[in-house]
């Protein structure tokens, strides 16, 4: 059975840097593609950043892009979420997500994913 399991959140202030890590579970890992999501309370889950099973290809929400660089380690089975110039806006919980088949295209609807974690709250103060 596949699972995720976030880490690396925390209460940082704004303009700082914080690196999520996803740990997942599967033999499958290098052929699937990677997702962050994140939601705060009352909204729904927004799309954060995609990334293709070779890692070459990646996409980004246009509210994150040139702040945030989504990567993975496919030796260690982990996606990473690294952040710049952090903002209070940026506060919420941050989910990881697999897409259900091998070498989906990179979505961000969230119905491509089937696979989630746990999420792990960060909080940007001023």
């Amino acid at each position: 059975q596949v699972w995720l399991a976030e880490s690396g959140g925390g209460l940082v202030q704004a303009g700082d840097s914080l690196r999520l890590s996803c740990a997942a579970s599967g033999r499958t890992f290098s052929s699937v593609t990677m997702a962050w999501f994140r939601q705060t309370p009352g909204k729904e889950r927004e799309f954060v950043a995609a990334i293709s099973g070779s890692g070459r290809r990646t996409l980004y929400a246009d509210s994150v892009k040139g702040r945030f660089t989504i990567s993975r380690d496919s030796a260690k089975n982990t996606v990473y979420l690294q952040m710049v110039g952090l903002a209070p806006e940026d506060t919420a919980i941050y989910y990881c997500a697999q897409s259900a088949q091998s070498f989906a295209p990179l979505t961000q609807g969230r119905s491509g994913y089937s696979v989630w974690g746990q999420g792990t709250q960060v909080t940007v103060s001023q």
